[in-house]
């Protein structure tokens, strides 16, 4: 896949691949990629920090290359509620006490919400495009056209058809995806091909159409995640130092000229638009996504 060493770690619902880098006892850093993506997208990023001295875990979100499900009967959520409980139980067969996160996409909701819910376990949080927990009560809501014409990978998985053309064509879908959100970016051919083997775990399609189905209320999500999917809804505030990266060219969320995420975080906070950079930040932008982590790690 890699060729890097990958190292299990097994948790109440899943065995969670995962691959680490610096010392054992180096403050902790983990870092997490988002969909259609890998931990290849932390490549240049995950062995700079660990020569300085941090230890850097970048897992396999659920769904992705060896992460398992524990029991054949668990339900495949995709859920946000999901994605955080994973990161926490994570940490904490791991013995993480307290960790720096950074995300984007699926990862930066993990990451966002964790630092939300639970901010004596995040030291600090780089987030990929600001705010990522999902207001789902208002989901329903429509927008404006361009941004409804920009999701319309979304609407295709509500359907049948959509659940079918993913299981057929998963690898030439999100390699389309990958060229749609980073139009600018002159790598993708290059890269997509590290990334593309995570996808063909056999719970991946299960797991994705599962979070694109319930983010609208289409599908029920896991019950034993419904307290915190309820803490949720009250869109609670980020208090921990936290900087967001925004990608310029991102060709599923531009970067708005101003800052529409600012009131939900509390603490410090600094937005930074990259120039250039499209929604796979931290594999377009791995300088300035550790300049970032190295801003907060020495805050």
């Amino acid at each position: 896949m890699s060729g890097k060493a990958i190292l299990l770690c097994k948790t109440a619902s899943l065995t969670i691949a995962y691959e680490v880098h610096g010392p054992e006892t180096g403050v902790p850093v983990i870092l997490l990629h988002g969909f259609p993506y890998s931990p290849r997208a932390y490549d240049e990023i995950a062995p700079l920090l660990a020569a300085q001295g941090y230890r850097v875990i970048v897992p396999y979100l659920r769904g992705y290359g060896p992460t398992r499900f524990n029991d054949a009967k668990t339900l495949r959520s995709g859920q946000q509620a999901a994605l955080a409980q994973d990161l926490l139980d994570l940490m904490d067969a791991l013995s993480i006490e307290q960790a720096t996160l950074c995300g984007y996409d699926w990862g930066g909701r993990a990451a966002c919400i964790v630092a939300a819910l639970f901010p004596e376990r995040v030291r600090g949080l780089v987030t990929g495009d600001g705010y990522n927990l999902q207001d789902i009560p208002n989901s329903i809501r429509p927008l404006d056209p361009e941004t409804e014409h920009r999701l319309w990978y979304q609407y295709y998985f509500h359907t049948p058809r959509g659940v079918e053309g993913l299981k057929q064509n998963r690898r030439e879908f999100c390699e389309l995806l990958w060229k749609l959100w980073s139009p600018t970016w002159s790598r993708s051919g290059e890269r997509y091909p590290l990334s593309a083997p995570t996808f063909d775990n056999p719970d991946f399609v299960d797991v994705v159409i599962h979070s694109y189905r319930h983010r609208f209320m289409y599908v029920a999500g896991d019950s034993a995640l419904e307290s915190m999917e309820v803490l949720l809804t009250r869109q609670p505030a980020i208090s921990v130092p936290s900087i967001s990266l925004c990608g310029a060219d991102d060709g599923v969320g531009p970067a708005p000229q101003e800052d529409e995420d600012a009131e939900h975080f509390t603490g410090f906070y600094e937005r930074r638009v990259l120039s250039g950079v499209g929604h796979n930040i931290p594999e377009e932008a791995p300088e300035q996504t550790l300049k970032a982590l190295l801003d907060l790690l020495q805050h």
